[in-house]
């Protein structure tokens, strides 16, 4: 589990300093901290956050889906009715199409049935 740990500190360090993240880098941070990460880990931890914004995935963890209901209440407010009911029958669209998507996965059996 620490490696793991240690291999994500060393992509947040990349990441603060601006630095591309690579597995090489990655592995280079943690042999400089004396933890030893397989650098096939490194190098999957580094695709799997290539081309994200690290600094802007920290700043909107738990965020969710509510921040942008409330950017889209608060646009509406301020461009008038016509924007407001557009945006929230928009919301209520996305709803009904969760909730088909719930209902058509119990269909009654379970995998191993």
């Amino acid at each position: 589990m620490s490696n793991e740990l240690a291999a994500t500190y060393a992509a947040l360090i990349l990441a603060d300093e601006g630095i591309e993240i690579t597995g090489e880098k990655i592995t280079t941070l943690t042999s400089a901290a004396k933890v030893d990460v397989e650098p096939i880990w490194a190098t999957l931890l580094a695709k799997a956050l290539d081309g994200k914004d690290v600094k802007d995935m920290l700043s909107n963890v738990g965020g969710g889906g509510a921040p942008a209901a409330g950017v889209a209440a608060a646009g509406g407010a301020a461009g008038g009715a016509a924007a407001g009911g557009a945006a929230a029958e928009e919301e209520k669209k996305e709803e009904k199409a969760e909730e088909k998507e719930e209902s058509d996965d119990d269909m009654g059996f379970g995998l191993f049935d």
